[in-house]
């Protein structure tokens, strides 16, 4: 092609030359031909290119056209990127702040897990207390029934060495009764054991 070119530009300089000179020699007809040989070839093959051009502008908008509408695009995208970076910003800080309470809530959970343990402990140390107290009144009423047992038995030994007449059967029923009365009854029965007998 760069042959072409230049074959082209020495052909028509030399062409204007003789045409300016006014020299009457006759030019051939032969190198208009291939000057314009060479100009259907060439415009021949720059049909596809234009073509190609046109193809890409199919509704023949012009640069301005095109650079508004991109200038538009631009800027409603530049204002979604500003919104998207602002959410951004306050999902971060929403999110320092839930780190910030979960921090505090995890003290406080740990505080509480520790407080209710020590409850815990203090709650079992308490229920064995009280299972000692009440093994503790168990015991002692045991002892209570067996020292008024003892009491009765050497009350009926007095009366008897004081002489009085004691009725065995008679005894043995109201020891049995009162051993199942509360202590109050238990008092008030052998006092009245006692007052029959000094009789």
């Amino acid at each position: 092609m760069k042959t072409y070119t230049k074959t082209m530009f020495f052909l028509t300089i030399s062409v204007l030359i003789f045409t300016l000179v006014g020299c009457s020699v006759s030019v051939p007809d032969v190198p208009v031909k291939i000057v314009r040989n060479i100009e259907s070839d060439i415009q021949h093959q720059n049909s596809p290119i234009s073509r190609r051009f046109e193809q890409a502008a199919p509704n023949a908008q012009t640069a301005v056209d095109s650079a508004l509408e991109l200038s538009k695009k631009y800027a409603a995208l530049s204002e979604q990127a500003a919104e998207l970076r602002h959410k951004n910003q306050e999902l971060v800080s929403e999110n320092g702040e839930l780190k910030d309470k979960s921090i505090i809530i995890e003290s406080e959970l740990k505080q509480a897990k520790k407080e209710l343990a020590e409850a815990n402990e203090l709650l079992i140390e308490m229920r064995i207390e009280l299972n000692n107290w009440k093994t503790d009144v168990i015991g002692f009423r045991d002892e209570l029934r067996d020292a008024d047992k003892a009491q009765l038995e050497t009350l009926l030994r007095i009366l008897e060495e004081l002489g009085g007449e004691v009725n065995t059967e008679v005894s043995t029923q109201q020891d049995k009764s009162v051993a199942k009365a509360p202590q109050s009854e238990q008092k008030l029965k052998i006092t009245q054991v006692l007052g029959e007998s000094n009789e």
